[in-house]
């Protein structure tokens, strides 16, 4: 008779991520995970069939924990601006997290940064099309774009941990973040072709300096 499992799956995975929140994905180990239960191995290997499975769902239950805190953003005034600053916030309180998502490769090979925006876009994209009066074309647009300067700010606070971390405080990444958004809006809203890359960049700067 098999020998009876201490700890059911959900358990065992809410173990893997406690590790994995201290001490990184690299450190998720068969004896590191029977360590934090306070088993043997067996009980491990009898619930995942390979520490690659355990990972796997530790990816999966970090996803939710981060779209906990996009929809917390969701709910605020400015919907767009919330989520890029729980975005940050998330950096900030779950570093090893959003390393395992955002700064790693997925098993498959494929970017998990590029999988991580496109996850992000589609839980957003009804709100941005809402509270900007756009089409579903431009919110991706919009989104990919403050995107990226969100991604450059969590990465700075994640990666700077130590030796300074991100040099400007929450009140600077707003007026960052909102002076983007700005230049997105307008840029969407007024220039023809913006969104598709089809309008005339020479013409549009040289507009712009002469005023």
């Amino acid at each position: 008779m098999a020998p009876r499992i201490k700890y059911t799956r959900e358990e065992m995975v809410e173990a893997a991520l406690r590790v994995v929140r201290e001490k990184g994905i690299d450190a998720l180990t068969a004896k590191a995970l029977a360590s934090e239960l306070g088993v043997s191995t067996q009980p491990v290997f009898t619930c995942f069939h390979t520490i690659e499975e355990a990972k796997r769902e530790v990816r999966t239950a970090a996803q939710r924990v981060y779209d906990r805190y996009v929809e917390d953003g969701l709910h605020m005034k400015i919907p767009f601006l919330g989520v890029g600053m729980q975005y940050i916030h998330f950096a900030k309180e779950e570093p090893q997290l959003y390393r395992l998502l955002f700064l790693t490769t997925s098993e498959d090979g494929s970017s998990s940064v590029m999988n991580a925006l496109h996850h992000s876009q589609n839980l957003v994209r009804e709100s941005l099309q809402q509270t900007y009066h756009i089409d579903a074309q431009a919110a991706d647009r919009y989104y990919r774009d403050m995107w990226l300067v969100v991604h450059s700010l969590a990465t700075l606070v994640v990666t700077g941990t130590g030796t300074g971390g991100c040099p400007y405080t929450e009140e600077e990444i707003g007026h960052i973040l909102t002076g983007f958004s700005v230049s997105l809006c307008k840029s969407i809203k007024e220039i023809p072709g913006f969104v598709e890359n089809k309008y005339d960049r020479d013409a549009i700067f040289q507009e712009l300096v002469e005023k």
